[in-house]
């Protein structure tokens, strides 16, 4: 379901007044910015940034890490993460939906030499046991050697039970298994879980998680895992070009929304949940929210009619059908969120 297909009607950006194509829209808000301006920085490749440098520390101590590893965004965080575990020829298991199997140009195959093995997803999001039991490979030269589990959380805004994720992690450990978590949306998860950090990132050996998300930095995510595992994640992100200099500008901005943003996520689900039984009540079509994301699929098929519409009126949607993803995030506010409602009543005559 690509999330721009079809959309040849976007809005200039003084013309959108609720972008909820994504929570990676948001844009640095005065108080981040001057974080950013105020930046101590260093060249990050020597070592030298101490604002990445803290940013790193202080995540790994966060989520129960011993070390952390700054890089450009979450893909790359995935990958580096798979190549730190795994040698060429080697097998990934990985949900079917997961970002790392459907989203991310097989970059795992291409640049590291993996398999990736995908797994059926429960309707939770999760992957199960015996889903995993049955993808082992037994030692056989004819077959690559089962290396890694991928999970994620959330998965496509669902916030998959750490009791399911621990099942799975479980069985691919006594298997000999090493885990990773791609968290893009980490504190999204854990917000919808009500847990802390680490009883979600205990789950897996390394786990990657994004800055420019829900929690509205520009740029980068943070992989935490092993001392071991990130010194080699941080030489294949050098392989991969991630390499960054003066960097504190931009883990400024990752130190400063995890000091003020975390809160705010709980909100985005509730507006969330408002949209939802908003669109329930017009009967316009199925309703599916979860986490800060909303689901919706008009009756009749096909999402253009209704981009063009709210486009009109200032909203921006992403251009998937029948089904298009809605997601709110922190630059859509109560008032925000009311226009987007009048928005949708306005075209379906509610």
């Amino acid at each position: 379901m690509a999330l721009y297909e079809g959309m040849t009607d976007i809005p200039t950006r003084a013309n959108i007044i609720c972008d909820l194509r994504s929570d990676t829209v948001t844009r640095p808000d005065a108080a981040m910015r001057r974080a950013m301006a105020a930046a101590e920085v260093g060249d990050d490749v020597y070592g030298e940034d101490p604002e990445v440098n803290r940013l790193e520390r202080e995540f790994a101590e966060m989520l129960g890490k011993e070390a952390g590893l700054f890089v450009s965004s979450g893909t790359q965080g995935n990958l580096t993460a798979i190549m730190a575990h795994c040698g060429r020829g080697d097998e990934v298991m990985v949900g079917s939906g997961y970002h790392v199997f459907a989203d991310e140009a097989a970059g795992a195959s291409v640049l590291a030499g993996v398999a990736l093995y995908p797994l059926p997803m429960a309707p939770s999001g999760g992957v199960t046991p015996d889903a995993v039991a049955a993808a082992l490979r037994p030692d056989d030269a004819h077959y690559p050697v089962s290396r890694l589990l991928c999970l994620e959380n959330t998965v496509g805004g669902r916030a998959v039970p750490l009791d399911e994720m621990r099942a799975a992690a479980l069985t691919a450990r006594q298997a000999g298994l090493s885990v990773h978590l791609d968290g893009a949306r980490f504190f999204n998860a854990i917000a919808a879980l009500d847990c802390a950090p680490q009883d979600l990132a205990g789950i897996a050996d390394t786990v990657s998680v994004c800055l420019s998300k829900g929690l509205g930095a520009p740029v980068g995510s943070v992989l935490v895992g092993p001392a071991d595992l990130i010194t080699r994640a941080r030489r294949h992100r050098k392989i991969l070009g991630g390499g960054m200099r003066q960097a504190g500008l931009l883990a400024a901005a990752g130190r400063h929304a995890l000091a003020h943003n975390l809160t705010t996520l709980a909100k985005d689900h509730r507006r969330a949940a408002a949209l939802a039984d908003a669109l329930q009540a017009l009967g316009a079509g199925q309703v599916r929210q979860a986490t800060n994301m909303v689901f919706f699929t008009p009756e009749g098929g096909g999402t253009a009619p209704l981009r063009t519409a709210l486009a009109a009126r200032g909203v921006l949607i992403g251009g998937q059908s029948p089904t298009v993803r809605i997601v709110l995030h922190r630059d859509i506010d109560d008032a925000g969120l009311a226009h987007v409602i009048t928005a949708f009543r306005a075209h379906y005559g509610g």
